[in-house]
């Protein structure tokens, strides 16, 4: 058993040992001579104007975010809708206590104004 284990740790510690002498070598051999032109960042040809620091409202992320969960969340329907007749009941009532705490998230995400884009 602590032979398996030996196995797996000497497989990360080849892949780490790799990493490292990729990226010291890069290091070592990459041609590096910086100029303001290759500083600068590049925006499909066009000439920079201002800063790139600019805030944005942390709404936005968090209605990316919650995007994100609910889409990921009924892509949980589609396996569970082929499969429902062989299922039973007991899968109904699952699938109807998942969507209700779905329900419930968007309620309160809804309630905190998190969905507002103004």
């Amino acid at each position: 058993m602590v032979g398996d284990y030996g196995y797996v740790l000497l497989a990360m510690a080849a892949g780490i040992v790799f990493v490292l002498i990729s990226l010291f070598l890069t290091w070592l051999l990459a041609p590096s001579k910086p100029t303001v032109e290759k500083l600068s960042s590049y925006e499909c040809g066009e000439e920079k104007v201002g800063t790139s620091w600019v805030q944005y409202n942390f709404r936005y992320y968090i209605f990316a975010l919650i995007f994100v969960i609910f889409d990921v969340e009924m892509i949980f329907l589609f396996p569970w809708a082929v499969v429902f007749r062989s299922l039973g009941m007991f899968a109904l009532i699952e699938m109807f206590i998942f969507i209700a705490i779905l329900i419930l998230g968007l309620f309160y995400a809804w309630r905190k104004g998190v969905l507002r884009w103004i």
